[in-house]
């Protein structure tokens, strides 16, 4: 879809309009460690800033090896970071006030800053995600910190829609693993020997999640013709700190994510700007 067929200040205004959550949300994504939300974007929205960040992430890709060559993380999707800092249409998407407050009103805090988006296309015939946990990665200093997962595309099972372990966010076995095959064995142990809910459902046109860095989930493989292609902001508490690195996959992220901070301040860096704030 062109942008000349379409009315942009339409959907910049979608962009930036509050959602209004419904009723128990807030509770469920406390309670549960997640929250899956209907009808939060548009078709509209959805097609044409997902054309742009779809040519993006085509353009961006350095995967070339067949999928019989990759390793277990490798198949399981084509990763593109902070696309927000590479195109002024992603960037817009990235920065929605909408999809930011609705982080700062589940996670009860008085704003949010940008911690990294990352497209994830798993490619059709791509394998499954293991099950992990976001903030394993993050060098932060509290719990406020979430994920929204924004499919551009209704999302059956068969594509290998996001699945969580509902209320696992508050389970601290397993908190010392990265993502892998490891991490999926021993996790898929733990997590039913603790009787977690494994909460596995297609994700609607519009529809939209949002868990706790803590949350542990996974997703399956795609089995269907086409790519499974989603969106991603991680947020995290105005405030947050930087904390020492308790793994190198921290260390990396410190350097990346959040280059300049220093251990005990607050985690501003020039790419971790406000982007919702009451």
């Amino acid at each position: 879809m062109s942008a000349t067929t379409l009315d942009l200040s339409k959907l910049h205004k979608e962009l930036v309009t509050p959602f209004i959550l419904p009723k128990g949300a807030i509770e469920h994504f406390r309670t549960e460690g997640y929250v899956k939300l209907k009808r939060v974007l548009s078709s509209g929205l959805l097609e044409f800033y997902g054309d742009v960040i779809t040519q993006q992430v085509m353009r961006l890709n350095t995967q070339i090896k067949p999928m019989s060559e990759r390793t277990t993380y490798e198949r399981a999707f084509l990763q593109i970071m902070n696309l927000w800092t590479k195109n002024e249409i992603c960037r817009e998407f990235a920065f929605s006030k909408r999809l930011a407050r609705i982080a700062t009103d589940l996670m009860g805090v008085k704003g949010v800053r940008m911690y990294h988006d990352q497209a994830l296309y798993k490619e059709a015939g791509g394998g499954f995600t293991p099950w992990h946990a976001d903030q394993y990665y993050w060098p932060l200093s509290n719990h406020n910190t979430c994920t929204v997962w924004i499919p551009f595309q209704h999302t059956p099972l068969e594509m290998g829609p996001l699945a969580f372990a509902a209320r696992s966010h508050r389970f601290e076995h397993g908190r010392d693993l990265e993502i892998g095959d490891e991490s999926e064995e021993k996790l898929q142990e733990a997590l039913k020997g603790q009787n977690f809910m494994h909460v596995e459902a297609p994700f609607e046109l519009g529809e939209v999640s949002y868990h706790y860095g803590w949350t542990f989930h996974r997703a399956g493989g795609n089995s269907s013709s086409k790519p499974r292609a989603v969106m991603t902001m991680i947020y995290m508490e105005d405030g947050i700190k930087l904390i020492k690195p308790q793994n190198k996959n921290q260390q990396r992220d410190w350097d990346e994510w959040l280059p300049g901070c220093n251990i005990g301040e607050i985690a501003n860096s020039k790419l971790n700007p406000v982007i919702w704030r009451e």
